[in-house]
C-alpha cells in the first residue's frame, strides 16, 4: 500500500467514527497489531526511544526514528500515525521531518509544542516554546506536505504548564493556520475531555493508557464525544517489560525457559508472524524451480 492510500485510509476511518491506534516500536510489534486487526497503528516516539534503552527525552535523532518507522511501515498495511516529537528543531527541521515521514510511508504525523530536548508528555517540568513559534511550525509543516492527505497533528502540552484555558488557546491558534488534527495531551479529568471535544471543532486525537495523567475513558464515550483518534502509546512495550523480565528470571533460575514454556509462543508460531515460509515461496515463484 502506497503512502498515498494509507493517507486517505487513514481520513477515511477519521471520518467514519473513533480508531484505536495501539502504539508499535519495531517491526514485530507492528506485525502483531495488524495480525490483531487494527485499522491504524502509532508509532511511538517514547515507546521507539525506549526500546534503544534511552528515555524519552528526546534524545534519538531524526534519522533514528524515522528508521525505525520505515521499519514500522514496512510490514505494516493499514495507516501508521507517528509521532514526530517536536519537528527536531526550528521552522526548518520541521520542513525536512515532514519529508522524511512523508517518504517513510505513514499517513500522519504530530509535532508537539514543547521546547526541544522534549519530554514524555505524562512526565513533569515541561517547557513549552510560544504559541507563535509553533503556529509558525504547524503552518510550515502544512504548506511543506506534498500529498495533501497526510496530515498534519498539532499536539499542544499546555495543560501541565500554562493551564486548561491556555491549552485550549493554543489548539484554536494551531487549528487555525492549518493542522488538520488536534491532540491535548494529558487532560487530567473526564470533565476536561469532554471540554476539549466541546470546544475544539477540528477532529480530536487523544491519548489513552493505563497508569497516565489521563483518566481511562471507554471508547463508546469518546467517540460519542467526538475523538476520532485515541492512541494507546507504551502498553505493548510495558506488557513486553514484563514478559521479558518473568522469562529471564525464569532461565536464571533453571538455566532454561521450560518453567514457563506454556507462556511462550512456539517456534513455529513465531515463523508464521515473520512470514519465513512466505519468502521461500516468493523467491521461487520469481527463479522456478530451479530446472
Amino acid at each position: 500500500m502506497q503512502n498515498l492510500t494509507r493517507s486517505k485510509n487513514l481520513k477515511t476511518l477519521i471520518s467514519s467514527g473513533l480508531t484505536i491506534a495501539p502504539g508499535v516500536y519495531d517491526g514485530m510489534s507492528s506485525l502483531l497489531a495488524n495480525k490483531a486487526n487494527f485499522k491504524a497503528i502509532y508509532a511511538s516516539g517514547g515507546a521507539i526511544a525506549r526500546s534503544t534503552g534511552r528515555p524519552d527525552i528526546g534524545l534519538l535523532s531524526l534519522t533514528e526514528v524515522v528508521q525505525r518507522v520505515r521499519e514500522i511501515v514496512a510490514v505494516s498495511n493499514v495507516p501508521v500515525i507517528a509521532d514526530a516529537d517536536t519537528g527536531f528543531g526550528n521552522e526548518l527541521n520541521v520542513q525536512r521531518t515532514v519529508h522524511e515521514f512523508e517518504n517513510a510511508g505513514v499517513a500522519a504525523i504530530h509535532i508537539e509544542d514543547q521546547t526541544f530536548p522534549k519530554r514524555c508528555g505524562h512526565l513533569n517540568n515541561k517547557t513549552l516554546i510560544a504559541t507563535e513559534e509553533m503556529c509558525k511550525k504547524i503552518l510550515v509543516a502544512s504548506k511543506s506536505r506534498t500529498q495533501e492527505d497526510f496530515l498534519i497533528i498539532a499536539r499542544t502540552d499546555a495543560i501541565a504548564v500554562e493551564g486548561f484555558s491556555a491549552a485550549i488557546d493554543r489548539a484554536k491558534a494551531y487549528a487555525e493556520v492549518g493542522a488538520d488534527m488536534i491532540f491535548v495531551e494529558a487532560p487530567e479529568s473526564v470533565a476536561q475531555v469532554e471540554q476539549i471535544a466541546q470546544q475544539i471543532s477540528k477532529p480530536k486525537l487523544i491519548n489513552m493508557f493505563y497508569g497516565g495523567k489521563t483518566p481511562l475513558i471507554p471508547a463508546s464515550d469518546l467517540a460519542a464525544m467526538g475523538y476520532r483518534v485515541a492512541i494507546i502509546p507504551s502498553d505493548l512495550q510495558r506488557a513486553t517489560i514484563h514478559a521479558v523480565e518473568k522469562t529471564l528470571n525464569a532461565i536464571a533460575k533453571k538455566g532454561d525457559s521450560s518453567e514457563i514454556a506454556d507462556q511462550l509462543a512456539t517456534f513455529n508460531a513465531r515463523e508464521v508472524i515473520v512470514r519465513t515460509k512466505a519468502y521461500f515461496e516468493d523467491i521461487k515463484t520469481m527463479v522456478g524451480d530451479g530446472k
